[in-house]
């Protein structure tokens, strides 16, 4: 985790906040050239200010057209964390077509276009790359009120098995981080619920949440150079909740 990354160029999306904002901050420290993509121009301003000055905020929706077009146009990108994420829960036959759509839209078409787009800017770079697409311990197992996460989460799951089968040749390796529960701006208010926080708390062996810091760790893992050999794998940080 210490390996430098000078001379790389890393793109984060939902990076505004939480995890993607740790992820991009800790990549430019390592000395990656970021671009931090977030659709809160105020969050970005923050983030450019980082101390190595490597940090390029974007301003962009991932669900539109426009930012494809960028991201295929990055000169040597070698890194793609791809962390923007929503979640709505609600019980199984009370989802609405409104969340589900919202829910597939960002966790799983965005995501299967950014990557995209990501590896079409390393394939023309011939030099590999990494990818890493943001899952959750709900990519391995399923939970109440949260059909259309783990829904959209295993399918992460699977589009990194197979891109990593496809891109391998390439030396384009493709991995997934599944934290369990973090405190971030998008799981507070859900972990306020009492009854929801001791639900958390009872399934995860070690007692206690992920941190942001432990994300970010599995993230730097999987671009370093120690992880060369490492593709199609996820990586769980979930204090034991799918050992059960």
């Amino acid at each position: 985790m210490a390996d430098s990354l000078d001379g790389q160029v890393a793109l984060v999306t939902g990076a505004g906040r939480g995890i993607g904002r740790g992820c991009a901050e800790a990549l430019a420290a390592a000395g990656a050239r970021v671009i931090a993509v977030a659709r809160t121009e105020k969050d970005l301003a923050s983030l450019e200010q980082h101390p190595s000055g490597r940090i390029e905020g974007w301003t962009a929706d991932v669900t539109g057209d426009e930012i494809l077009g960028r991201i295929e146009a990055v000169e040597g990108l070698s890194i793609l964390v791809n962390n923007a994420g929503a979640n709505r829960p609600q019980p199984f036959v009370d989802v609405d077509i409104e969340a589900l759509d919202f829910v597939l839209n960002i966790n799983v078409r965005a995501a299967f276009r950014v990557a995209q787009a990501a590896a079409r800017s390393m394939l023309v770079r011939g030099a590999g790359g990494s990818i890493i697409n943001m899952s959750s311990q709900m990519g391995h197992v399923g939970s109440p009120k949260r059909t259309v996460y783990c829904m959209t989460k295993h399918a992460i799951e699977g589009l990194t098995k197979a891109m990593a089968v496809e891109l391998a040749t390439n030396d384009i390796r493709v991995n997934t981080v599944a934290p369990t529960f973090v405190e971030t701006p998008l799981t507070k208010p859900m972990l306020d619920d009492p009854e929801f926080n001791s639900f958390v708390f009872n399934m995860i062996p070690m007692r206690r949440l992920a941190s942001i810091e432990n994300v970010v760790a599995a993230v730097m893992y999987l671009v370093s150079a120690g992880a060369s050999i490492v593709t199609g794998q996820s990586l769980k940080v979930d204090g034991g909740w799918t050992a059960q």
